[in-house]
């Protein structure tokens, strides 16, 4: 009888445990999922590093950023501002990418953030949500739009 106890319990464990890992192990993510995340990652590393000629070629021509505050801002505005080092520091997480495509596709995460500009004293959201559109030219992924919307508790 007592075996019969321990091997129930075994088998109620092992069935919990095997559940359990199931759910935590995310799926693999697609050689498109990998190449847009990185490129995702390497945009603000660009601005932090004041790294102006990988945005001039990653972001497109005709590129708009509408930033936390609700203006629009474009390419020229962008480079300017790695060039003077607006951005300190970053992290991203929860990156998701969504096909739309075969030639675009939105990647949309979460961010903290270290920068001067925007929310007293002087300074831009510390937690934002940025969504990313990413299109193909020429064989190439480039930023052609992104938005950040400030993540804050409403008022």
């Amino acid at each position: 009888m007592r075996n019969l106890a321990f091997v129930a319990c075994f088998l109620c464990f092992s069935v919990h445990t095997f559940a359990q890992a199931a759910g935590i192990a995310p799926k693999p993510l697609s050689p498109l999922e990998q190449a847009l995340i990185a490129n995702t990652k390497a945009v603000p590393e660009a601005q932090k590093t004041k790294n102006v000629e990988f945005l001039k070629h990653t972001l497109t021509d005709d590129f708009v950023f509408v930033g936390s505050e609700g203006k629009l801002h474009d390419k020229e505005e962008v480079v300017e501002g790695a060039k003077n080092g607006e951005l300190k520091d970053y992290y991203t997480y929860n990156l998701r990418v969504l096909p739309v495509d075969d030639d675009s596709a939105l990647v949309t995460y979460d961010c903290i953030i270290h920068m001067p500009e925007g929310d007293a004293p002087g300074m831009a959201p510390r937690y934002q949500h940025i969504s990313d559109l990413w299109v193909k030219q020429d064989d190439q992924w480039r930023l052609r739009f992104q938005q950040a919307t400030a993540a804050r508790p409403v008022d």
